[in-house]
């Protein structure tokens, strides 16, 4: 069996970060399997699709590599692959469901349907659709519709449990009498979402259907749409919700949902869908740093979890830092110099100094912005003296060596130097341990603190050799 599986978004809005999950989750399931991953616009909603919001989620999931094989744009033998260009189909299969007497036609208004609801409610009955309509012939209903009536088509909700094997959850059986006769077809002739859903992913010969857990509940009216038309379902696979840290369904409360934003803030498309995927799914290694294509031969369903994930903000950070501590010298100066202001200093130094700086800084920065104040400080002449720096200051050695490198890098500025070298940074050190009898941390920390006006921070060798020396002068006065 060749495995078919699909991503089918609303376009009523941005791309959810737990859309793109699901859209990952997939893309890489086909792609470990050698299979074809669809993607389907479920755009019935009419109201709120627009072509807008479907250009937006296309170019989302075009950003995190997400390339479907077969789509609106990527014709099939299974199309058109946008329910609204499909409802001639629905209503072929929703008619087969009146003439085999599985759905009917139903004329109870809203209004009707509410206050029946409501009585049920009152009377801690069960607010399941009462069979009004059941009676009226098919016949009688076509004569009443052609006279102006509105009805929607019922689907008959058949009396029994339904078991189904998830996944990811196990064997799960939905008892009878759950759920009651539902709506398949509106009024105005549009599918209501789980008829269209089963009509398309049984007729677009989908495999396996890897969603949400929030969807889990809707897998018992389309198990009942599946048994009416004698058709296999699909191999339904419902992972975990993402969370926030409180534990409920994320939402706009716990911060950026939606996946454009995160690629304007600076994120990587690698470092998202890396994250993404262990949310709900664990490498069998244990690794947490793996691009789509180094799972492949690991990929499987059986290792999707359970319980909801908790979407961290400041894991997903940490996971970006590490994807930019992946990145060549070459690529890593051009991402920085695309982050850092226009106008900055970092723009008027040689090749050779930006590639060092970017080198120093990419174990601190988790985002290509975050290397701008550390190389602002390179050229910072009055840094605040903190609590930290106060101490340094306070050792009887430090004098000392702030006098010394005062003396020598006022003369190599007289000289026309313009930036140490690390020979240069060699024989200070060399001088004060070695003439002014310092050694240890009262050394490196004194130097340091005198510096750079700083108790910690990067490798101090390689700072002294990007800070230019009239910078190291003026702190120094």
């Amino acid at each position: 069996m060749s495995v078919r599986v699909r991503f089918a978004p609303s376009p009523t809005g941005y791309l959810h970060i737990g859309g793109a999950r699901t859209a990952l989750y997939n893309y890489i399931f086909s792609k470990a399997m050698g299979g074809t991953y669809v993607l389907r616009i479920e755009d019935t909603d009419v109201a709120r699709s627009t072509k807008e919001s479907e250009e937006m989620v296309l170019k989302d999931l075009q950003w995190l590599g997400i390339d479907h094989d077969e789509g609106p744009d990527k014709p099939g033998k299974f199309g058109p692959y946008r329910q609204s260009e499909r409802t001639e189909l629905y209503q072929k299969f929703a008619d087969q469901l009146i003439d085999s007497e599985k759905a009917f036609y139903c004329f109870c208004s809203q209004e009707e349907l509410e206050a029946k609801k409501a009585k049920a409610e009152a009377e801690n009955a069960d607010p399941t659709y009462d069979g009004t309509c059941h009676s009226i012939s098919t016949e009688e209903a076509k004569k009443r519709m052609a006279n102006g009536e509105e009805a929607v088509i019922r689907f008959k909700a058949p009396k029994k449990d339904y078991t189904f094997v998830d996944k990811v959850r196990g064997e799960i059986t939905f008892p009878n009498g759950m759920i009651g006769d539902f709506v398949v077809m509106r009024s105005n002739g549009l599918p209501v979402y789980n008829f269209c859903c089963v009509i398309d992913d049984w007729q677009m010969e989908i495999t396996h259907v890897i969603r949400a857990e929030d969807h889990l509940p809707n897998t018992l009216r389309q198990l009942m749409i599946y048994e009416a038309f004698d058709a296999t379902p699909p191999v339904f696979g419902h992972v975990s919700l993402l969370v926030g840290h409180d534990r409920k369904k994320l939402s706009k409360r716990h911060g950026t949902t939606a996946v454009g934003l995160y690629r304007e803030d600076g994120y990587l498309a690698d470092a998202l869908n890396n994250y993404l995927c262990l949310l709900g799914w664990s490498h069998p290694d244990e690794t947490d740093i793996f691009t789509p294509s180094e799972i492949l031969s690991v990929f499987d369903m059986n290792r999707f979890n359970k319980s909801a994930a908790t979407f961290d903000m400041a894991k997903l950070g940490w996971v970006n830092g590490e994807y930019i501590r992946k990145f060549d010298t070459d690529a890593l100066v051009a991402a920085v110099s695309s982050a850092i202001p226009e106008g900055a200093l970092f723009f008027d130094q040689t090749p050779e100094w930006k590639a060092k700086a970017c080198e120093l800084y990419k174990e601190k920065c988790n985002f290509f912005k975050d290397f701008n104040p550390f190389i602002d400080s390179l050229f910072l002449e009055s840094i605040a003296a903190d609590e930290a720096l106060e101490d340094i200051f306070s050792w009887e050695s430090t004098p000392a060596i702030k006098d010394y490198l005062a003396g020598k890098i006022g003369e190599m500025v007289d000289s026309g130097i313009e930036y140490a070298t690390e020979e240069h940074f060699g024989e200070w050190s060399t001088h004060i341990k070695k003439e002014l009898k310092i050694k240890g941390k009262f050394l490196f920390m004194g130097m340091r603190g005198v510096l750079t006006r700083q108790a910690h921070g990067s490798d101090l060798k390689t700072t002294a050799t990007l800070t230019p020396l009239k910078v190291f002068s003026a702190r120094l006065r």
